[in-house]
């Protein structure tokens, strides 16, 4: 190589360098931030399944949020929000794999169910409320199963349920693009970070199963909330084990006997969601003695354009039936 290459090429590297420094700079302030979110907060409670991450917000009746996928304590925190400020008490935990509570050998619906009942065993609550959302729904379902006596009112969000397909599988629809963000996108902090500002419309299909063209649409405060869900997936690393057990537990959804809930219950769905809960919202609350089903036509998989209204009618809903509180 010439000298003249040899220093053009020094040139070239040197002006990447400078291009690309502010770029990783502003990520590790992201990834900072992410970290300082959910270092703090958060306890971990010891019970009979191990340790058990969880927050509390809100004082009043008591309401376990069950999170979604690539969730955790400080989603369920976010998306409780409005109910806490609606006199509430909301217990929001990290569920196996997800943050500080770590993932056991079995991390079935069932076992996470277990866990939930030994979280509020360790809290000293008796009885409680429980909001399932998405990937979130299959352990509240069996928490309502399997301890009636402790379910005051049973919250379907957007469920991952199982519904009846043509097809005759039982697992959730996969928008287009999740595959690829999943090997890829999913397994990086930098990555789901950089697919977040090059790739924004194929993360809001793939990942939160929402048309793009809604979230244009959208209010300047809907799209602000939609950037915090975004946002607190980070750090992605540690909701990893989590995002692969639910990817498991949603690819095989059995059918519950939904008979035998005794819990009064509300079901909500959109149907445009991606993954296709609204059928499998509308299946549940209509096999689910007395359950109420909400539906809205647009919104995709976290409904946009209708936060305030269905967390108004949730929290009437959970205020006209959950448990006062004990403790």
């Amino acid at each position: 190589m010439s000298r003249r290459h040899a220093l053009a090429s020094a040139a070239a590297a040197a002006l990447l360098a400078a291009a690309a420094a502010p770029v990783y700079a502003s990520y590790r302030s992201a990834l900072r931030r992410a970290r300082v979110r959910i270092s703090t907060g958060s306890e971990l409670a010891q019970t009979r399944c191990g340790p058990i991450e969880y927050a509390v917000a809100g004082d009043g009746p008591p309401v376990l949020f069950v999170h979604g996928a690539g969730g955790g304590f400080d989603q369920g925190l976010a998306f409780g929000r409005d109910l806490a400020a609606a006199g509430l008490r909301v217990i929001a935990m990290s569920r196996f794999g997800y943050l500080r509570t770590p993932l056991p050998r079995d991390a079935s619906a069932a076992a996470q169910a277990g866990a939930h009942a030994a979280l509020l065993d360790a809290l000293e609550i008796p009885r409680a409320a429980i909001i399932g959302g998405s990937a979130g729904a299959p352990s509240a379902l069996q928490f309502a199963l399997r301890h009636p006596e402790r379910t005051t009112a049973l919250v379907l969000a957007v469920p991952a349920a199982y519904a009846p397909r043509p097809d005759g599988g039982s697992s959730l629809n996969v928008p287009a693009g999740t595959e690829p963000l999943f090997a890829t996108a999913l397994n990086s902090d930098f990555l789901f970070w950089s697919a977040m500002r090059l790739a924004r419309d194929a993360v809001v299909r793939g990942i939160l199963g929402t048309p793009p063209d809604v979230l244009r649409r959208a209010s300047p405060d809907e799209q602000r909330r939609v950037a915090e869900i975004l946002e607190g997936i980070l750090p992605v690393s540690a909701r990893r084990l989590g995002l692969l057990n639910d990817a498991a537990v949603t690819m095989s959804l059995e059918r519950y006997e939904l008979e035998k809930i005794s819990a009064p219950t509300l079901a909500f769905s959109v149907e445009d969601d991606l993954y296709g809960t609204y059928e499998c919202a509308r299946y549940t609350a209509a096999h689910i003695p007395n359950a109420r089903f909400i539906g809205y036509a647009t919104g995709g998989h976290v409904w946009v354009g209708h936060q305030r209204e269905a967390f108004a009618e949730i929290a009437a809903f959970l205020k006209s039936n959950a448990a006062p509180r004990r403790g």
